[in-house]
C-alpha cells in the first residue's frame, strides 16, 4: 500500500459523511475554493476526508489549499492501481467528488453506490457512456447511495432535475434539443468571417474554454454524452451508437499527431466559412445542436438555425435547451445559463453535496 500524506489542521464541517475529491485539476482546485467560501460563510459541510489525484492521496490534516498543493507536486506513478484505491478507504455514508474525466473513475460509480457510498459528479462517462454502466449506476442506488449528476450537463443548470421532475410527475418528454457546449457556443456565437474561424478556436483553447486538444470539443464527442444523460433521464434508453455525430473536424486534423494539431487547425476554416457564409445569406445562426425525438433518433451536428428559434439567442459559453412535452408541445419550456466554467461546475458539485448531506445526515 502506498504511504498517504497526512497534513494537520481542524476537519471543516459537520454534516453527514465525509467528503472524497478525485481529482485536482481545475475543476478540483474550483471545488476545494468553492468549498472554502462555504466554510467562512458558515454553511454546514460535511468534513474533507481527502483528495486523491492519478499521482497521490493527501489526507486532509492541514489546509486544503496546502493539502491540493501537495497533490499538485508529486511526482507521477509507475503503478497500475490508482492512489485513491489502496489509500484511505471510503466507508457507506462518505460522499466521492468525481471531478476527472476518467472512465476508470466512472467505472466504480456503481461499485461505490452499491456499497452505500454516495457519487457526486462531472463525469460523463457515468451516466453518458456505456448503457449497461448506466443502468448499473441507477440499480445501485437502490442499496443506498445517492447520485448527484447536476455537473454533468449544463454545469448546474436545473435540466436535468426538470427532466426528471416532469417524467416523475407523469409528463412525456417528446424532444429535447439544445446547445450543450459551452466551447462550441462560444466559438460559434463569436465567427462572424472577421477572423479565421481556427484563430478563434486557438483563442478559446488558450483561455481554457476547449480541452488542450480542441479536436475533443470540435468532435461532438463530448455533446453526444451529454445528450445521453438527457435522454436516459427522460426515459429514452438509448446507446451511444443511436446518436449520430457530424464532427467539425476534418480529416487532415482528425489524423493529426497531437504536436501538428496547431498547425492543422486551418483546414477548419474554409469548410467553416462557407457554412457561416450560407447561413447568413438565409438570415440563419450557426449553431452545434443537439437533439432526440422519441422513438425518432437523435443526433448532434452544426445546423442553420432561423433567428426566431429560441435557442440562437444565447451567448458565449451559455448552455441552452428547450424541452418538449405533453405539457410543453406547442412552446417548449426552455432553460438557459452559463454552461461552461470551473467555478460553476464546482458549486454545481457542492450543491449536490449539501443536498445529498441534508437528505441523508446519517447515512
Amino acid at each position: 500500500m502506498s504511504k498517504v500524506t497526512r497534513i494537520r489542521t481542524p476537519a471543516a464541517g459537520t454534516r453527514g459523511g465525509r467528503i472524497a475529491l478525485l481529482g485536482t485539476g481545475v475543476v478540483g482546485s474550483a471545488v476545494v475554493a468553492r468549498y472554502r467560501q462555504l466554510a467562512e460563510r458558515g454553511v454546514a459541510l460535511p468534513p474533507f476526508a481527502w483528495l486523491s489525484n492519478s499521482r497521490v492521496q493527501v489526507a486532509n490534516e492541514g489546509s486544503l489549499e496546502s493539502a491540493i498543493a501537495t497533490a499538485h507536486a508529486a511526482p507521477r506513478r509507475t503503478g497500475t492501481v490508482p492512489p485513491w484505491a489502496e489509500g484511505e478507504a471510503l466507508a457507506r455514508g462518505d460522499i466521492v467528488i468525481d471531478a476527472t474525466a476518467s472512465d476508470t473513475v466512472a467505472g466504480w460509480h456503481p461499485e461505490w453506490l452499491a456499497r452505500g457510498i454516495h457519487v457526486v459528479t462531472a463525469n460523463k462517462l457515468g451516466a453518458g457512456g456505456d448503457l449497461t454502466r448506466a443502468q448499473a449506476i441507477v440499480d445501485a442506488q437502490r442499496e443506498g447511495g445517492r447520485y448527484g449528476d447536476s455537473a454533468t450537463v449544463g454545469a448546474g443548470l436545473p435540466l436535468l432535475r426538470l427532466l426528471r421532475e416532469l417524467v416523475a410527475g407523469g409528463d412525456r418528454i417528446h424532444a429535447v434539443e439544445g446547445m450543450l457546449s459551452g466551447s462550441l457556443g462560444w466559438l460559434l456565437s463569436r465567427f462572424d468571417d472577421t477572423r479565421p474561424f481556427s484563430d478563434l478556436v486557438r483563442e478559446a483553447r488558450d483561455a481554457g474554454y476547449t480541452e488542450p486538444d480542441p479536436r475533443v470539443d470540435l468532435s461532438g464527442e463530448d455533446v453526444r454524452r451529454k445528450l445521453l444523460i438527457l435522454a436516459r433521464a427522460s426515459g429514452a434508453m438509448l446507446e451511444a451508437r443511436d446518436v449520430r455525430v457530424s464532427s467539425l473536424v476534418p480529416d487532415a486534423l482528425r489524423d493529426a499527431a497531437p504536436d501538428e494539431v496547431d498547425a492543422r487547425l486551418a483546414a477548419l476554416d474554409a469548410p467553416l466559412r462557407e457554412r457561416f457564409l450560407t447561413a447568413y445569406r438565409s438570415d440563419a445562426r450557426l449553431c452545434f445542436v443537439a437533439r432526440f425525438d422519441a422513438g425518432r433518433g437523435a443526433s448532434v451536428a452544426l445546423r442553420a438555425l432561423p433567428l426566431s428559434n429560441p435557442l440562437v439567442s444565447g451567448h458565449g459559453t451559455e448552455n441552452r435547451a428547450a424541452i418538449f412535452s405533453d405539457r410543453y408541445r406547442e412552446q417548449p419550456l426552455v432553460v438557459q445559463g452559463p454552461g461552461a466554467g470551473a467555478e460553476v461546475t464546482a458549486a454545481a458539485l457542492l450543491d449536490d453535496v449539501l443536498r445529498i448531506a441534508r437528505a441523508a445526515p446519517h447515512a
